[in-house]
C-alpha cells in the first residue's frame, strides 16, 4: 500500500476534551506518523503520514474525535508524501 500524507483541520469544539491526546493514542495505534496541535482560532490542526489505509483510518476518526469533542467540520488537504516523522508528536 502506497503511503500517504494529510493535512487536516478539524472544527467545532475540540479544543479542552483532550482532543489532541486521543488523536495521537489512536495515530499511535494506528501507525500514523506526524503531529498535532490547538489554533488560536478554536480548530485543531494536525498532519498525519503512514500507508494509505491508516491515514483513512484516522480521518474517519478524527470525525468523532475524543469522547467530549463535538466535530462540526474536517478540512483534509493532501500533501506530498515526505516520510520526515519519526513519531506522533502533540506540538503546544
Amino acid at each position: 500500500m502506497a503511503p500517504k500524507r494529510v493535512h487536516v483541520y478539524i472544527s467545532g469544539r475540540v479544543q479542552g476534551v483532550f482532543f489532541r491526546a486521543y488523536t495521537k493514542e489512536e495515530a499511535d495505534r494506528l501507525g500514523i506518523k506526524g503531529w498535532v496541535r490547538n489554533l488560536p482560532d478554536g480548530r485543531v490542526e494536525a498532519v498525519f503520514e503512514g500507508d494509505e489505509e491508516a491515514v483513512e483510518a484516522m480521518i474517519r476518526w478524527c470525525y468523532v474525535g475524543s469522547p467530549h469533542a463535538k466535530v462540526t467540520g474536517v478540512e483534509v488537504q493532501e500533501e506530498p508524501y515526505s516520510g520526515e516523522f519519526t513519531e506522533f508528536r502533540i506540538r503546544y
